[in-house]
């Protein structure tokens, strides 16, 4: 095959030793690579019963085709494992350097077992792989380890994707970082590759990545290019990245703020991403391979935090450290941001169990004294920061956040635990639910917990009522306060985000390729990059069907782990309390739940009263092996 290395590395820290094997194509084909095929090994290979910080769980970091080409922003990288943050499936992914230097050592997939009687690192140039000892290494920040490995293997070019602090202190949300700042950081695949007492994996390839059809293929990434240089966002997102949102949701009165008491920030503008380009920004960063420079580098230039420099931050943290806090002092983010990536934290749960700790310390619901004297009062930029500190290294309060707001509120109780963020014990993004419904429903059923990323319906700004009826037989489809057919919208971007994430290409490509001016059919430019790339004769909705079969894998794991129907919900406050008045164009919305969920479960094949997938359906998505292991556990539904 093309495109492909082929090749999977199986480490077993506990006995340390290794073993390469084939990847079969037949198993590409069901699942490409990426996200898809780390699932599907997480359900052949981790049990219900497993714990997930226990050496039978499984930590896989994988690949899709595209790692490696000069497809736009392909070169990306997926961590899975069973969460030890929601106890159900986990994965996080990040672009910067280290997938394409996988796949240029050779590898599509690395499956880690086991634990090692000490801290070791993985060592991977070419075809030599050595499990070395890190002793030295731990305890040592994510910045130190990347200088020191680099200094250690005698190469600076080599790519290191390594944990910090808050995973080996036992943090459930900590992640695995490259590249400095490249941060896969969502469930705590972190704190899994913390467990097995691994530091880090280094790795050095001089491999090729070879396609079937170069012509072909670099027509095709032409026409994306073109379409990602036309796009009317073109210039936003190269300047701005994600943080041209900041503005632009709270204009429309839904940014998240004040821990979703309302969706307007009367500081968002000295957090914004205008501010941020105006005066820190001094130039923008991609990934490889990527016309769309969405990252960029800051200086603080002066004042208390003078000589501060780094990458980001993304507007998640500029939403869910500052609107969400209360916090208007971006120097104050940019220094939360840079402690975040050094500890190597997920800086939306990190944000979400501050802001709730903040609420709760308003309403009376916990004590100054009980937060270690701190005055968590809105806007406390100081404390904030403390609390990042103590809850990397476990001290004082900070170890009752360190597992997330869904068990910092039960810590709390008196209520707390109506106000907790959260879907399946995963925190919502800055994102607010009730001024985006198909985003709304995508946390709700997302196989991970609240998650944007798992669909991103981004469609439902469209405002473009015409597309909307030829793509989902209703114009509500593309307004974000309609709530009907917003069940099919989930689905088909479900879909489209298993495709990307296991291909593997940035949302940030597919979005812009979703949108003017042209509205690509992700499927459609999917089928033609695995033909030029692989050889595969497919047809878009074949390679659609590929993103199903891949949703009903995850549905399949995270049921097998109990998760039904009355999963698949919001808290409270967004299905009840309407946005207040001053958030104009969204005031008064709430989240109308129940029926997208029926859609939902109906065009989704799965049973409505309980959310399970029928067994008919994984079947005839080629998964009958999936549906028989299943009914062990569960009356899985005809």
């Amino acid at each position: 095959m093309k495109a492909y290395a082929g090749r999977r590395l199986r480490v077993d820290l506990t006995r340390g030793d290794y073993s390469v094997e084939e990847i079969s194509e037949a198993q590409l084909k069901m699942f490409l690579g990426g996200r898809g095929l780390n699932s599907a090994i997480l359900f052949d290979e981790v049990n219900p019963r497993v714990n997930p910080l226990s050496p039978d769980n499984v930590l896989i970091i994988g690949v899709g085709p595209l790692t490696g080409t000069i497809c736009s922003g392909s070169n990306r990288f997926t961590v899975t494992a069973k969460s030890p943050h929601t106890g159900i499936l986990g994965d996080a992914n990040a672009g910067g350097f280290f997938g394409p230097e996988l796949k240029y050592a050779g590898l599509d997939q690395i499956v880690i077992k086991g634990r090692s009687s000490r801290p070791v690192y993985l060592k991977i140039f070419d075809h030599s792989i050595e499990i070395k000892d890190a002793t030295h290494l731990w305890g040592k920040d994510v910045w130190e380890t990347d200088l020191l490995l680099k200094e250690e293997v005698g190469d600076p070019d080599a790519k290191v994707a390594c944990i910090g602090p808050a995973a080996e202190n036992g943090v459930t949300f900590a992640g695995v970082v490259t590249s400095l700042v490249r941060i896969a950081a969502r469930t705590g695949m972190g704190t899994v590759m913390a467990s097995k007492n691994l530091k880090a994996v280094v790795v050095r390839g001089t491999q090729p990545v070879e396609v079937y059809d170069y012509e072909a293929f670099d027509k095709i990434v032409r026409e994306i290019e073109y379409q990602v240089y036309a796009s009317p966002d073109y210039l936003g997102r190269s300047t701005m990245g994600s943080t041209r949102l900041v503005n632009l949701l709270n204009q429309l009165g839904f940014l998240v703020s004040y821990h979703f008491k309302t969706g307007v920030f009367e500081g968002a503008e000295k957090i914004s991403g205008e501010t941020l380009r105006d005066h820190y920004n001094v130039k923008v960063k991609a990934c490889g391979s990527c016309p769309l420079p969405c990252s960029r580098f800051y200086v603080v230039k002066s004042g208390k935090y003078a000589g501060l420099a780094g990458e980001g931050p993304e507007y998640e943290t500029l939403g869910s450290i500052g609107s969400r806090c209360g916090i208007d002092d971006i120097e104050a983010i940019l220094k939360a941001n840079d402690k975040l990536n050094r500890y190597g934290m997920d800086s939306i749960t990190t944000g979400e169990v501050i802001a709730l700790a903040m609420e709760c310390y308003e309403r009376g619901l916990i004590t100054r004294e009980e937060l270690d004297g701190l005055d968590l009062r809105w806007g406390n930029a100081e404390a904030m920061l403390t609390l990042i500190d103590m809850i990397a290294y476990k001290k004082g309060i900070g170890e009752k956040m360190a597992y997330g707001a869904k068990k910092f509120a039960e810590f709390i109780g008196k209520g707390a635990e109506k106000l907790a963020a959260h879907v399946k014990g995963l925190e919502i993004i800055a994102g607010e639910p009730r001024g985006m419904k198909a985003f709304a429903l995508t946390y709700a059923v997302s196989s991970r917990g609240a998650d944007h990323l798992r669909a991103e319906p981004m469609f439902e700004l469209s405002n473009n009522a015409e597309l909307a009826v030829k793509r989902f037989g209703a114009k509500e489809a593309a307004f974000r306060l309609e709530y009907k057919a917003k069940g099919r919208v989930v689905k088909y971007y479900e879909e489209c985000a298993a495709l990307a994430d296991s291909l593997t290409i940035c949302k940030n490509i597919t979005a812009v390729l979703d949108g003017p001016p042209g509205y690509y059919e992700l499927q459609e430019v999917a089928a033609r990059l695995l033909k030029a790339a692989v050889g595969w004769d497919m047809q878009p909705k074949e390679v659609l069907q590929i993103g199903e079969r891949i949703v009903n894998l995850e549905r399949a794991f995270v049921v097998r782990e109990g998760i039904t129907r009355k999963d698949d919900t919001l808290p409270e406050r967004f299905l009840k309390e309407p946005l207040p008045p001053e958030c104009g164009p969204s005031a008064g919305s709430v989240v109308e739940l129940e029926p997208m969920l029926d859609e939902y479960y109906e065009v989704r094949r799965w049973d409505k009263s309980t959310g399970l997938p029928r067994s008919s359906t994984l079947e005839q998505l080629g998964l009958k092996y999936v549906a028989d292991n299943l009914k062990k556990y569960v009356n899985l539904p005809e």
